[in-house]
């Protein structure tokens, strides 16, 4: 269908939607329609209709949603005379005025999603220099190195690519911290990245302080690469080896093209997806993002940097001073002011990078309250819709993901609605039974059938509303200091790679039992109320079953603060190679059948009879490399040995450090992300709303029960027994005269002093400025 014909379509379902809004049609007639336009999404959505009748179901989505706008603001606002109704009514509708809103917002974002195809693939002298970043502050070696091996092991000429290890854990002012211990610790860091670096062949790069965090880190990398390309992949993202070939095409044929994004996908599960025992069937909380909306925002040239998995042209970068450090998220930032500057994006949706998401509660909120506090500050000092350079749909795009992040301040505004009227008696919703059915229950339903027809494989029904209520509890304050002094939030770095020794509530768990209880007495307190006020029924049924949702809510938090333990602090990836085991001089041909960083899985279909004792026999692993070119070969030692269906399986674990080590892994784990992105489209369910509704409140009084048993009999951790967000340091070292201030460096982040080492490994003084 063309451009012109489906404008005419919204301006004939515009004037029909003016007459329907406008007209004082009964209550009966409203709530006729409403079916019948209920009806007719369902239909498409059952049907999985697109094309046309895409557009007619949002069409009718928006009518519904719309005439229940217009009803809620004319009709149930409280008398401003009654303060102590009207009060919480206005912070009611406001709440539902910003959902609303967010849902108009996110369906522009969507109505015409891009999928792009594959890159043109380039010849070798066609193809630009590249120069990959992997910065990194306090993570594991043994992660660190493996997303170094797979970053040189990149199907990409040797002479055009050049790795750097931009180590913000290894800065001067770290190595001369006036605490003894984490300046030795910082020194000895130091060394050890050096000497894997070298062992690597990628170069080590570290500076003098830890300005600007992540941005001032990659803006070192910048002032001392020359690379016409520049890709950045986190410390624990660790690439497959076709990354360049799918992305680096697209920059040869559009010269403005300053952004390729891919999406970020995990292969551990987050704190929720753990506790709730849903990682191997439901869709991850991004999915939703990066299989829906960033294809939405490319569609408007508005899709942004995600921090990670990503390639940026150098010229674009040094045309706005490097990476944007102003606010603590630097690549929305970074991507706001190119665009800004008429350069353009692109999203690739498929995944090229396996990463960790954080595995405790605690780091997950720490994270998230970093995303929300670094959106804030973009939208109080840089605010898209006043950002001159931008078009108006890309000031809609980034104000909709600015705004997003609000929904802390509407998410408890819902939890507590109800216990206005329940234990106070107070009016904040001025509507009869009736008027709830015929207008709420409408704009429910059509709200519910179009976030499952637009993302119903990506995000499953409730999905949404628990991921946001257990953020909420911590984020509302952190949002609100945002958005008080948006100078004040400092950039914190997300712990990963941690593990849980035992079953433990979370640290940050006591706020939720105490909602939870209050939750459960107000419903106590409505049945009470039900049986002795008979004239109050049916309002104290309809806010009754609104709380019984939020508790059933609250108890489902419960089971995500009520920590699983969790003893592998690496992930094993499946994987199907051949290679071969020297177990006392004899190869034996082997089958891996999966790997990680500690170690590998092997099946054997004989040892020749020998007795093998776990922990006692060493031997070789080798591999040959998916490039052909030699094999990769690992001291292991047999951890365990059992036999399955005449076939006998050995556990390995890796008993040296060393370069064969980590490029194994990532050739055999992560070379290729085939099954990663297998595991990924298994999950990509639509599920039917009234069973998945049904199934969440069973879900919930699980959780309950489980949570009131860790409430019971498991403690919570003290600080050392889990890892903790740890924040940069603030305080400076020593420095010359000629070394610039932190002001001048605010004004100028690109510019400050970096230390270049080379994978050589220098003597002690060796060090030259940059």
């Amino acid at each position: 269908m063309g451009k012109f014909a489906i404008r005419g379509l919204w301006v004939l379902i515009a004037t029909i939607f003016t007459v329907f809004v406008t007209q004082p049609i009964g209550i009966k007639l409203h709530f006729m329609l409403s079916l019948s336009a209920l009806a007719v999404m369902l239909a498409i959505s059952t049907l999985r209709l697109a094309g046309i009748w895409r557009h007619i179901f949002l069409a009718l989505a928006s009518m519904l949603i719309i005439r229940y706008i217009y009803w809620r603001v004319t009709e149930t606002i409280p008398d401003p005379s009654q303060l102590l109704d009207f009060i919480p009514g206005v912070m009611l509708i406001a709440a539902e005025l910003y959902c609303i809103g967010m849902l108009g917002l996110g369906l522009f974002v969507n109505a015409q999603p891009v999928t792009r195809p594959q890159a043109p693939q380039l010849s070798d002298q066609e193809l630009p220099t590249v120069d990959v970043f992997v910065p990194s502050y306090n993570e594991d070696q043994d992660l660190v190195a493996v997303t170094l091996a797979a970053a040189k092991a990149l199907d990409y000429p040797g002479d055009k690519l050049t790795v750097y290890l931009l180590d913000d854990g290894g800065t001067d002012e770290k190595i001369y911290a006036a605490d003894p211990v984490a300046a030795a610790k910082a020194a000895a860091r130091r060394r050890s990245m050096q000497t894997l670096c070298a062992e690597l062949g990628v170069r080590y790069l570290t500076r003098q302080r830890n300005l600007h965090a992540k941005a001032g880190n990659l803006n070192n990398g910048l002032a001392n690469s020359t690379g016409e390309l520049v890709v950045v992949f986190d410390a624990d993202h660790v690439p497959a080896r076709e990354f360049l070939r799918e992305t680096i095409g697209f920059f040869g044929r559009e010269p403005k093209l300053f952004l390729v994004q891919t999406p970020h996908f995990f292969v551990n599960p987050d704190p929720l997806e753990r506790n709730l025992s849903t990682f191997a069937k439901m869709p991850s909380e991004n999915e939703m993002f990066y299989g829906a909306i960033q294809k939405g925002l490319d569609s408007w040239n508005a899709a942004f940097f995600c921090g990670s998995a990503a390639v940026l042209r150098r010229t674009a970068l040094d045309e706005v001073g490097g990476f944007a450090g102003v606010t603590i998220t630097e690549d929305c930032e970074t991507a706001l002011e190119l665009h800004a500057r008429g350069w353009k994006s692109l999203y690739v949706q498929k995944p090229l990078i396996a990463g960790l998401q954080p595995e405790t509660f605690e780091a997950f909120v720490g994270q998230r309250s970093r995303w929300g506090q670094g959106m804030m500050q973009i939208f109080m000092l840089k605010n898209p819709l006043f950002k001159r350079g931008l078009s108006l749909a890309q000031k809609l795009c980034y104000l909709s993901s600015n705004l997003f992040w609000w929904f802390p301040f509407s998410r408890l505004i819902f939890m507590i609605s109800p216990l206005f009227f329940i234990l106070f008696n107070l009016q904040i919703y001025d509507a009869s039974p009736q008027d709830f059915v015929a207008y709420t229950l409408t704009y429910i339903a059509a709200v519910l059938l179009t976030q499952n027809y637009l993302y119903g494989r990506l995000r499953w029904p409730w999905i949404s509303e628990l991921y946001e209520y257990v953020q909420s509890v911590y984020l509302a304050g952190a949002l609100a200091s945002a958005f008080l002094n948006p100078r004040a939030p400092k950039f914190n770095v997300t712990q990963k790679g941690t593990s849980l020794s035992e079953d433990n509530l979370s640290r940050l768990a006591l706020p939720f039992y105490v909602i939870f209880g209050v939750l459960v007495a107000a419903t106590i307190y409505t049945v009470a109320r039900y049986v002795a006020e008979p004239a109050s029924r049916d309002l104290l049924f309809v806010v009754g079953i609104w709380n019984i949702f939020n508790t059933v809510l609250a108890g489902l938090a419960l089971g995500v603060v009520s920590e699983r333990r969790e003893r592998r602090s690496v992930q094993r990836l499946a994987t199907n190679r051949r290679g071969e085991l020297l177990v006392q001089g004899q190869p034996v041909p082997v089958l891996l059948m999966d790997a990680s960083i500690g170690g590998l899985k092997v099946k054997v279909a004989d040892l020749a009879g020998q007795p093998l004792s776990p922990g006692r026999h060493s031997a070789l692993i080798r591999v040959p490399r998916s490039d052909g070119e030699g094999v990769f070969e690992a001291p292991v030692t047999i951890s365990s040995v059992r036999t399955v269906e005449g076939a006998r399986l050995l556990g390995l674990r890796f008993s040296a450090v060393g370069g064969d080590r980590h490029g194994l892994v990532a050739d055999v784990a992560y070379g290729d992300l085939a099954g990663v992105r297998a595991m990924r489209a298994a999950r990509h369910r639509q599920r039917n709303l009234v069973l998945a509704t049904l199934e969440t409140a069973i879900w919930g009084i699980r959780e309950t029960a489980r949570g009131l048993f860790f409430a019971l009999f498991r403690r919570t951790p003290t600080p050392a027994a889990v890892a903790d967000v740890e924040a940069l340091p603030r305080v400076p070292a020593p420095v010359s005269a000629a070394e610039p201030s932190e002001d001048a460096a605010i004004a100028s982040p690109r510019h400050e002093p970096g230390l270049r080492l080379e994978p050589r490994l220098p003597q002690a003084g060796a060090f030259s400025a940059a």
